[in-house]
């Protein structure tokens, strides 16, 4: 049998080849991208209660929360309740706030820009129905002039403070919504 002998020098070398082992194969492997950091607003999509804002139900109710970006809808019912991420506007000269409702609903709804839109834009005309149109494909008035929640054909809004003072919401949400919210919903916005 052969006879085997250790040095000290040995045992150091083969014991920092199999602590750098790991290291050497995990240089070897494609280090994923890392993405930037998402930030999760999970505060505004947990249930709300419609009572925190209003006196009675009515045909139906509206919360949107422009801190959280989300719209909460309950039914006449008292058992539909709805969440849905939007858009908010983009500074707080362009949100009001308080309560309003639901005066009249459009499918196709075509788009005039308000003189304060023109004057921050002059480039803005009108625009009837269409993929181009930022009301998409669904509108709810609201009694306050030039105030809607609406559709938005560009979906990189939806979670951001973008729009002139309008909540929006994704197009097949809206659709959802619109069916669902007669005319007379109270809304709040908060």
């Amino acid at each position: 049998m052969a006879e085997q002998t250790f040095s000290r020098r040995g045992l150091i070398l083969t014991a920092g080849a199999a602590l750098f082992t790991p290291a050497l194969l995990r240089a070897q492997t494609p280090v994923p991208e890392i993405a930037a950091p998402v930030r999760h607003n999970t505060n505004g999509f947990s249930s709300q209660n419609w009572q925190d804002h209003f006196d009675t139900l009515g045909k139906a109710a509206i919360v949107a929360d422009t801190s959280s970006r989300a719209l909460h809808y309950w039914g006449g019912d008292g058992e539909t309740y709805k969440i849905y991420p939007t858009s908010v506007p983009r500074s707080d000269e362009l949100t009001k706030r308080g309560y309003t409702r639901i005066v009249r609903k459009r499918v196709g709804p075509d788009w005039t820009p308000t003189p304060s839109m023109i004057e921050r834009d002059p480039d803005l005309k009108y625009m009837p129905p269409g993929p181009d149109n930022p009301l998409g494909t669904h509108a709810m008035y609201l009694s306050w002039p030039a105030y809607l929640i609406h559709g938005t054909h560009d979906t990189r809004k939806i979670g951001r403070q973008s729009s002139d003072g309008c909540i929006g919401l994704y197009n097949h949400m809206i659709e959802a919504l619109y069916q669902i919210a007669p005319i007379g919903t109270q809304i709040r916005i908060v």
